[in-house]
């Protein structure tokens, strides 16, 4: 059975990344005609992913934002408000944190990470849910999905990912507390937790290859997990096939999690 987005209109953070361009071309494949996403800084990789959605019949919508800024979050609601008749399927991607042990962490590295990862997705909910001026309908009704992407970082201790796993953790469960609260709305909050995903993101740990070679080893499906096995799942649990799992964190690591 065919994933049906037929018609869809979605909004993606990051989607100028491995993971977020990945999600954004699942979307659009299984027939989601518009497909909104922000970037930051990576301006070639966001026109790449606009070109990739065009050739696939989906019209893309760029919008540039700094999700550490207060300010970005209505900058962005303002631009869909403007370019857009609603939001289907918001998927909250785009993430950044700083890698260094607890100890050595400062006030800033906490404000920066948890600005992108966490409170960007929760306020940016609420602005897809809320009114709008002059009393406009919310851009997200009935049947919308919200869908966060995490990391096994959220529940395991990581080397030097104390910060990005402690924002991950906040994710969820915020998620957890939206799918509570909308379920009567008809709306579903979910997590995707990826496992290992050989990303531009993963490249900046000191010792990532190491890492992705121990990773391969020690999963049960003989491979790590790639960008399209993650938007695969997103394009999964924003279809209807997907409308009574909610408040859930699902993993994509071929079992890597699963063994001690």
């Amino acid at each position: 059975m065919r994933l049906n987005l037929d018609g869809k209109i979605a909004l993606v953070t990051g989607g100028s990344g491995s993971i977020g361009r990945a999600v954004c071309l699942d979307l659009a494949r299984c027939g989601a005609a518009t497909v909104a996403f922000t970037y930051f800084s990576n301006h070639d990789g966001a026109d790449e992913t606009a070109r990739l959605l065009t050739a696939l019949g989906c019209k893309p919508e760029i919008i540039r934002a700094n999700l550490n800024q207060d300010a970005a979050v209505d900058e962005i609601i303002t631009a869909v408000r403007e370019r857009l008749p609603r939001v289907d399927i918001f998927v909250s991607n785009a993430a950044s944190g700083v890698l260094k042990p607890a100890t050595e962490l400062r006030r800033k590295h906490w404000k920066w990470t948890m600005g992108v990862n966490a409170k960007a997705m929760l306020f940016l909910t609420q602005g897809l849910i809320s009114d709008g001026p002059d009393d406009a309908a919310p851009l997200m009704g009935e049947g919308g999905r919200i869908i966060a992407l995490s990391s096994l970082g959220a529940v395991r201790a990581i080397p030097e990912y104390a910060i990005v796993g402690a924002s991950k953790a906040a994710l969820e469960a915020l998620v957890r507390s939206l799918a509570a609260e909308l379920g009567a709305r008809g709306i579903t909050a979910n997590v995707v937790s990826p496992g290992v995903v050989d990303t531009f993101s993963l490249q900046q740990f000191p010792n990532s290859d190491q890492l992705l070679e121990i990773a391969e080893l020690r999963t049960p499906m003989g491979r790590i997990a790639t960008p399209e096995d993650v938007g695969k799942l997103v394009a999964f649990i924003a279809s209807p096939l997907a409308s009574m799992i909610t408040g859930q964190t699902l993993v994509v690591d071929g079992g890597y999690s699963m063994l001690a």
